[in-house]
């Protein structure tokens, strides 16, 4: 049986802690069972629990009743607020000479997902983090010294588990170079873990022979979380240096700021890998596989309802992306294609094959130089909650917009209205708000920009 060792609360006993870790680690080679990792019986054996207060579904879904009819994107989940360190909870052993691991087990009772955020995080040379359900059937990590960002934080996707298994191993002498503080811990409650169809049955699955000649479009958009706890889509786009800088775009309402890009999560590739009709039951997805977290707030032009980011890294090579290219001419598209992630469900796609029409947001009537495209009717698939921030395609694959919302649904043929590129490129002349700024850093005053595949960029 491993040691145990509670965790220390006051900092000024980490040194007691040192020398009392010292002491088990100078046994450890009459322990062989210490270098052993645990079996699968052994991973939640004699470690300490944290159980989250009880939320109360009703409540919490008739508050994001109230938030969706004032016009603010939906919720999945509810910020619980805590303040844990491996100096405060859960248990602290040696696992051979040199390395000591912790773990805690954190539970909130019927939670569809749980995800985390973290304060605090700078991880030390040679320090792992993983984040697990408690059976072991789900792991995201290892966060490493890697993951360490100016911000100083870091924020995971949800994974499906009301039970979650948080397990940190480093070197023993690297233990006085970690800050790791656990500051919430979102409920999920919509969305996410949902065992009913999650968007209506009138979208169409990317896969879909519909959606074969959109592939490469297909794979800059993402599935994103902000703050934990509410849900929008965006893409990468492409910039004329062609450098791969990873520049993401979505919608400005869904409420990115300076003070919480950090707390941005993408999902790359949440999507059915087969063509379903509405009726049948998705495949078994599982969000949080392929993700990169945390970004830097870059410009904003709420006239469009715009918000640039830079991811804080590029996408892992793996997850296959694409810097979508864009339009920033007076054009209006002769035909619409967008995609989009309907209610955090899968990624679907959707067309309008008749022209979209300059406007003001949610205005009918044609306004030229207006600040949004009026999609009028789709003719394939909708749009819906979730939605918010897809990019808008012309027929030449390029963006011109993005979503910023209208009263497209399954079941009707009403309209959206996506936010205009042309008219934030470039906002109001400073680089916070304008797009110029950042996708045309060469100069080059270009009109429109043909996408990327991440595959052929020079790495750094």
């Amino acid at each position: 049986m491993a040691l145990f060792f509670p965790s220390i609360s006051d900092p000024s006993l980490r040194g007691w802690l040192r020398v009392w870790l010292l002491s088990a680690l100078c046994l450890a080679p009459a322990m062989q069972g210490l270098a052993q990792e645990p079996s699968a019986a052994e991973r939640l054996a004699n470690v300490r629990q944290v159980k989250m207060p009880r939320v109360d579904p009703t409540e919490i879904r008739r508050a994001d009743e109230a938030r969706v009819s004032r016009g603010s994107v939906p919720h999945f989940a509810v910020a619980l607020p805590v303040k844990i360190s491996p100096w405060s909870h859960g248990g602290w052993f040696p696992t051979d000479p040199v390395t000591i691991r912790w773990r805690l087990r954190l539970s909130s009772e019927g939670a569809r997902s749980l995800s985390l955020a973290f304060g605090l995080y700078r991880m030390p040379e040679g320090g792992r983090l993983t984040v697990s359900s408690a059976d072991g059937t789900s792991v995201i990590g290892p966060f490493t010294e890697e993951d360490n960002e100016t911000h100083r934080q870091l924020w995971t996707p949800p994974l499906l588990s009301d039970d979650l298994l948080l397990e940190l191993v480093l070197p023993f002498d690297r233990i006085d170079d970690l800050e790791l503080e656990l500051t919430k811990v979102h409920h999920g409650y919509a969305g996410f873990g949902e065992p009913e169809p999650k968007a209506g049955h009138c979208h169409l699955d990317v896969a879909c022979s519909e959606a074969t000649p959109w592939d490469d479009q297909v794979r800059s958009v993402g599935l994103i979380s902000i703050e934990g706890v509410r849900f929008c889509t965006g893409f990468l786009v492409n910039n004329t240096a062609l450098d791969g800088r990873p520049f993401f775009l979505t919608a400005n309402h869904c409420g990115i700021r300076p003070t919480n890009a950090a707390s941005v999560v993408v999902i790359w590739n949440h999507q059915d890998p087969g063509c379903r009709n509405g009726s049948e039951e998705p495949s078994s997805v599982r969000p949080g596989l392929q993700f990169q977290t945390g970004a830097i707030f870059r410009a904003a032009f709420p006239p469009t309802d715009t918000v640039l980011l830079e991811l804080d890294d590029r996408p892992d090579p793996a997850f296959d992306v694409f810097f979508a290219g864009w339009d920033r001419s007076e054009e209006a598209p002769q035909q619409s294609v967008v995609i989009h992630h309907p209610n955090t469900d899968t990624k679907r796609i959707s067309f309008d094959f008749d022209p979209g029409l300059p406007t003001a947001h949610l205005g009918q009537r044609y306004l030229p130089g207006g600040t949004h495209l009026r999609v009028s009717a789709w003719n394939l698939g909708s749009t819906e909650g979730g939605s918010s921030g897809a990019p808008l395609f012309n027929r030449d694959r390029r963006v011109v917009g993005q979503l910023h919302g209208g009263y497209a649904a399954c079941g009707n043929r009403e309209a959206d209205w996506f936010g205009r590129l042309a008219n934030a490129w470039h906002g109001w002349g400073r680089s916070t708000s304008s797009l110029r700024s950042w996708l045309d850093p060469i100069g080059s005053e270009t009109l429109t920009l043909d996408g990327l595949d991440a595959a052929s960029i020079e790495p750094r």
